[in-house]
């Protein structure tokens, strides 16, 4: 077989695997409610086996940069949904997500023309001091579950696809930063946004929203020890540490809510 064909075969085999574990997920959290919706919505379900991928094809160093550019697109993730949040409560869903989106855009040109340092990245991280504790207010919102429509599938799978499509395909030629950045594009909340918001309205939507920004606070521990931990421990040991933090991160916070804490 030739290289090309060995390489479009890979590369829809990375794009159909990903948009499994996408669908899987976000057929829990219409189901779920907006706590354990936005819990699970903050899981690596995207960018994890986007990073596995490309611990196939780069070494740990490149790794490590892309968790560090990560680290900071984190950050500017947790504003979007901060900003889709505040939209929603008065727009509807293509004018909320479309400035949600557009800050995202924006914020992330504007981060990636700067060499961000760890203390730089954790400053902007900081953000989320102020972002969880002013979207509580809205995460609490009783909804039934929205009946399916024929292209919900089609549409989550081919969202995911086309990012792991692009990140891939890109990775070798944009270098970490970009990479790590893309890896991290929010494309379960932009998934979750286009299936909710037109069935249940925006506040409903919001509400799991509200409940995925302290989740991206233990995706921003998980990307951070990715960064530490790659080059030391090896690309296989440092992804499994990452997902072990994000997994444990989240039982805690459902564990915590439950309890009324």
């Amino acid at each position: 077989m030739s290289p090309d064909a060995m390489f479009w075969i890979e590369l829809a085999t990375k794009m159909a695997v990903t948009a499994a574990f996408l669908v899987a997920a976000t057929a829990i959290a219409e189901r779920a409610g907006p706590l354990v919706g936005g819990l699970v919505a903050t899981l690596p379900i995207s960018a994890g086996p986007v990073y596995l991928f490309l611990a196939l094809d780069h070494d740990s160093r490149f790794i490590a940069a892309s968790a560090m550019a990560s680290l900071v697109a984190n950050a500017v993730t947790g504003l979007f949904a901060l900003v889709y949040i505040l939209v929603a409560q008065v727009r509807g869903p293509l004018a909320s997500l479309a400035v949600a989106l557009g800050f995202w855009l924006t914020a992330i040109f504007t981060v990636r023309s700067f060499e961000w340092t760890l203390p730089g990245a954790l400053a902007l991280n900081a953000s989320y001091l102020v972002a969880v504790p002013v979207a509580r207010r809205f995460r609490s919102a009783k909804f039934r579950p929205p009946r399916r429509g024929w292209y919900d599938v089609p549409l989550r799978a081919g969202l995911v696809a086309a990012l792991v499509a692009t990140v891939v395909g890109l990775s070798t030629r944009v270098g970490p930063t970009l990479t790590g950045m893309l890896a991290v594009f929010p494309v379960v909340l932009t998934s979750l946004i286009l299936i909710f918001h037109p069935r249940i309205g925006g506040p409903a939507t919001a509400a799991i929203l509200a409940n995925t920004l302290p989740g991206l606070v233990g995706f921003a521990v998980a990307v951070l020890a990715l960064h530490f931990a790659a080059v030391p421990l090896g690309k296989a040991a440092a992804l499994l540490l990452a997902l072990a933090i994000s997994v444990g991160w989240n039982l805690t916070l459902w564990t915590n809510r439950h309890r009324g804490w």
